[in-house]
């Protein structure tokens, strides 16, 4: 299973009126990261042709991020796909390794040109297990 992880600093934009980083935010965070993972692992051809999306997000909020403050998401897919769909586990943590916010999230995957969804072949989901 191939992890992925980059640093978020919270910017203004992402704090909303109690002075912490807005749920919002966090799903938005949480399929950035999933893109991030996608487009650093998947072959061009694989980017160009297929398109993923969220069908359905578990979050769990477990502490508060201000403005200012840094967070490592992490992410990775722990099981192989079924059928068109997968689910991802994403995590942010801060400096000092408490977690933040947990999610388990589910993908499909979609013909870019249709738009309709598709199996995930053992090569679109490979990438995903080196």
């Amino acid at each position: 299973m191939a992890r992925f992880s980059r640093q978020i600093t919270a910017t203004d934009a992402d704090i909303d009126e109690l002075g912490h980083v807005n749920n919002v935010v966090w799903v938005r965070w949480i399929q950035d990261i999933a893109v991030a993972h996608w487009e650093s692992v998947a072959p061009p051809e694989h980017q160009a042709n297929h398109v993923w999306v969220i069908t359905r997000h578990e979050v769990d909020y477990r502490g508060n991020v201000r403005l200012g403050e840094t967070v490592t998401g992490e992410t990775w897919v722990p099981t192989p796909p079924k059928g068109a769909r997968f689910d991802r586990h994403v995590r942010f943590f801060d400096a000092g390794g408490t977690v933040k916010v947990e999610a388990i999230t589910t993908w499909a995957l979609l013909d870019r040109s249709s738009g309709r969804l598709m199996r995930v072949t053992p090569e679109i989901a490979a990438p995903f297990f080196r």
